[in-house]
C-alpha cells in the first residue's frame, strides 16, 4: 500500500509529518510513503526506511490563510495539488494532508472530481460514544448546505457505517435543537422530511447530548454545526485529560487509589483523544482523501495515514460509487 503524504501541511511541518510517517512505517511493514513537498526542506536519507520512502518535489505550499479559489489559480504546483494528482494517476492509494482543508477539498473536486450523482463532498469522522463510535458528517466541508446535501451525506454515512462499523442497517439521526419533527430551522425541517422518506434507517432528530450517548450510528448536520461540535468536543477532552493527569500526579492521601486507577484513566484519555482518529475522510470524491488537523502531532499524522490505508482497503469510494449509480436520482439528488 502506497500513500501520498503532504509534507508541508501542518502548523509544524515538515517535522511533524516526518515523525508521524516513521511511526506509520514502523507499524505497517507493507506501507510505502510518497512525501510531497519542497525538496530543500526534506531529508535525503531515511535510514531503515530508505527503500519505502519516495520524495516528490514541488515548489509551492498552500498556507492556512489562502482561500481555496486563490490556491486553485496560483498553487497548481503545491504539495496539496501534486499529492492529489498522484492519487488521480493511480500512483498512490490515498492522500493525507494536515494542510488547508478548503484547498484540499477544492483540488480534490478539480482533479479527482466528485462521484457521479454526489453534489457536494463531506468530511466525516468517528466520535467516541458510550456504545462504541458514531460517524458524524459534515464536520467542516460545507458551512452552508441544502436539505438535499444533508440527505446525500446521510446516504454516504450509512455506506461507511455499514462497512466500517459492520452494521447491516445503521441508524441515522439528524442533529437538531429538539427531537420533535417541527423543531429547528428551515434546513433541518426540510431535511427531516427527506430523511423520513429516504428508505434509510432514520430515527429522527437528535440533540447534541445524544451524540456521545451513541443514540445513532450516523449523525448528520451541516459543516458549520459539525465543526463547532467537533472543536468543542476536542476542547472538552483536552480539559478532562489535563485534569485527570493533574489528579494522577498530585500528592494526596489517596495515592494508592490513584495508582490502581491509572490504567483505567489512561484508557479513558486514549479513547477520547482526537489523535486516535487522526483525520476526517473526505467522502464523495473519486479517491481516498484524509484531512488531518493543522495542529496535528506525530501520533495524529500516523493515525491519519492508517485511516487512509483502512478506507482504501475497505473500498469505501467504490461502495459509494456503486450505491449512487444504482440509486434513483430523485432519491439522492
Amino acid at each position: 500500500m502506497k500513500i501520498a503524504l503532504d509534507a508541508m501541511g501542518s502548523d509544524n511541518a515538515p517535522a511533524v509529518e516526518l515523525e508521524g510517517m516513521q511511526l506509520a512505517l514502523e507499524e505497517n511493514q507493507n506501507l510505502e510513503i510518497v512525501l510531497v513537498g519542497r525538496d530543500e526542506l526534506l531529508p535525503k536519507n531515511f535510514e531503515k526506511f530508505q527503500d519505502r520512502v519516495e520524495i516528490f518535489a514541488c515548489p509551492d505550499v498552500v498556507t492556512m490563510h489562502e482561500s481555496p479559489s486563490d490556491a486553485l489559480r496560483n498553487k497548481r504546483n503545491s504539495s496539496i495539488a501534486k499529492g492529489i494528482e498522484l492519487l488521480k494517476d493511480n500512483q498512490v492509494s490515498g492522500f493525507v494532508s494536515a494542510g488547508n482543508t478548503g484547498a484540499v477539498m477544492a483540488f480534490a473536486l478539480s482533479i479527482l472530481q466528485s462521484i457521479p450523482g454526489v453534489h457536494r463532498p463531506t468530511l466525516a469522522t468517528f466520535f467516541p460514544t458510550l456504545r462504541g463510535t458514531a460517524l458524524v458528517l459534515d464536520v467542516g466541508a460545507n458551512v452552508d448546505a441544502k436539505p438535499n446535501n444533508l440527505l446525500q451525506f446521510a446516504v454516504m454515512g450509512s455506506i461507511v457505517a455499514s462497512h466500517i462499523l459492520k452494521k447491516a442497517n445503521p441508524t441515522v439521526g439528524l442533529l437538531n435543537i429538539g427531537k420533535e419533527p417541527q423543531k429547528g430551522n428551515e434546513l433541518t425541517q426540510a431535511t427531516f422530511k427527506l430523511l423520513a422518506n429516504s428508505g434509510l434507517n432514520f430515527m429522527g432528530n437528535l440533540e447534541a447530548n445524544d451524540v456521545f450517548k451513541g443514540s445513532a450510528d450516523v449523525i448528520v448536520c451541516d459543516g458549520f454545526v459539525g465543526n463547532v461540535m467537533l472543536k468543542f468536543g476536542e476542547g472538552m477532552v483536552e480539559i478532562i485529560s489535563e485534569t485527570l493527569k493533574e489528579y494522577l500526579a498530585s500528592e494526596t492521601k489517596y495515592r494508592m487509589r490513584r495508582w490502581l486507577s491509572k490504567p483505567v484513566l489512561n484508557e479513558f484519555i486514549s479513547r477520547m483523544d482526537y489523535e486516535e482518529q487522526g483525520g476526517a475522510m473526505l467522502l464523495g470524491v473519486m479517491g481516498t482523501v484524509v484531512c488531518a488537523h493543522g495542529r496535528s502531532r506525530p501520533k495524529a499524522i500516523k493515525n491519519a495515514i492508517n485511516t487512509a490505508i483502512f478506507y482504501s482497503q475497505e473500498g469505501i469510494v467504490s461502495h459509494i460509487l456503486e450505491k449512487f449509480s444504482g440509486y434513483n436520482k430523485n432519491n439522492v439528488a
